[in-house]
């Protein structure tokens, strides 16, 4: 018996009524599903959609037509089942890194005692521990990801939705999150989905990449990346690495995918 998606799209349109004479409409007919302990990888050109299509995903934004399900559940009845990771950090100044990891466990109602075992879990393990009491100015852009990933984490999602989450850090720091970020996931068995700009670190991170068009975007193309090194590194520079990044480039052409 097949194992039930870990979420699915199941035809997915949004269309945005500006008060114009002429509706916007962002994506058209976004079907597809992400299993159990993957991690899908969306591509795109600038200004696709893919954001939006993000939002949707989450259950913040609610589509024109069709539905998003978090195994087999509409995905604004799956409440806990889904965690998000965005651009900015959004750490509160005003507390320390231990505050900032318990926020949502708190907001959830767990006990103090319980939520803060379980942060100082995290923290220690994400290579963090006696940074507790720090407070967010005190941090390197890097460090302040990780304790946004580990708020994340502490509510123990099903399914992880980044929305480049390292776009404004240098390429060192970058790519040595990624390597953290995705052993993390995979130790604990999550499913994720990566909406980037970036094909190197979706071709480094992602066990399957969907490649969108131009706006009103659909699914252009899809990859199942198949490397056995993920070593951010090491990993392009095997021929493999740069065939499947020449492709989605190609693919990612105005020409191509307009």
């Amino acid at each position: 018996m097949a194992e039930t998606p870990a979420l699915e799209t199941q035809g997915v349109s949004m269309v945005f009524n500006t008060g114009s004479a002429k509706p916007v409409e962002a994506f058209r007919n976004i079907t597809f599903s992400l299993a159990p302990r993957e991690t899908i990888a969306i591509v795109g050109p600038s200004g696709c959609g893919k954001s939006t299509l993000f939002n949707v995903i989450a259950g913040l934004i609610r589509p024109t037509e069709g539905a998003v399900l978090v195994a087999g559940e509409r995905v604004d009845r799956a409440a806990g089942h889904v965690g998000y990771m965005l651009q900015k950090d959004l750490l509160l100044p005003w507390r320390s890194v231990l505050q900032n990891v318990v926020l949502g466990l708190e907001v959830r109602g767990a006990s103090r005692a319980k939520a803060e075992a379980q942060a100082r879990a995290l923290i220690t393990a994400y290579g963090l521990g006696g940074f507790e009491d720090t407070r967010p100015s005190k941090l390197s852009g890097g460090m302040r990801q990780r304790v946004a990933f580990m708020r994340t984490l502490a509510l123990d999602p099903d399914v992880i939705l980044l929305d480049e989450p390292f776009s404004a850090l240098d390429f060192q720091t970058r790519m040595l999150l990624q390597t953290e970020t995705m052993t993390i996931i995979r130790e604990r068995a999550k499913s994720a989905i990566l909406v980037t700009h970036d094909i190197g670190e979706a071709i480094t991170m992602a066990d399957r990449i969907l490649v969108m068009t131009h706006r009103p975007a659909q699914i252009l193309a899809e990859h199942i990346v198949d490397l056995p090194n993920r070593d951010p590194v090491a990993i392009r520079q095997t021929p493999e690495f740069n065939h499947l990044f020449q492709t989605i480039w190609r693919q990612l052409d105005a020409k191509l995918a307009a």
